[in-house]
């Protein structure tokens, strides 16, 4: 059974970072593509970053140098710096791997508001 738990999510003023993380078990270690989406009040679920298993990434145009995807295969976590926040990253954020899906709709995902 694959698990997927996000954490890191908070209130924070524009301008401002946190660390997202997703502990995962159930995958393949290191061989799935994971990527990070996020779903505001009212619009639709959206890919925000992704990366292979080889350490490829891949950015949604409007997070592109705000953002940065990682992954620890060791300790079977993916991560999201986020960086120069804006009011418009407020949003639910989740995780996912290749062959899931969007998990807006079935995943715990963890809260990120940012105030001006």
């Amino acid at each position: 059974e694959v698990q997927l738990v996000e954490s890191g999510g908070g209130s924070v003023q524009a301008g401002g970072s946190l660390r997202l993380s997703c502990t995962f078990s159930g995958l393949p270690s290191g061989s799935s593509a994971m990527m990070w989406y996020r779903q505001a009040p009212g619009h639709d679920c959206e890919m925000v970053a992704h990366i292979t298993n080889y350490g490829t990434t891949w950015y949604e145009d409007f997070v592109k140098g705000r953002l940065t995807i990682s992954r620890d295969n060791a300790k079977n976590t993916l991560y999201l710096q986020m960086s120069n926040l804006l009011p418009e990253d407020t949003a639910m954020y989740y995780c996912s791997a290749d062959g899931l899906g969007p998990p807006c709709e079935w995943g715990q995902g963890t809260q990120v508001t940012v105030s001006s």
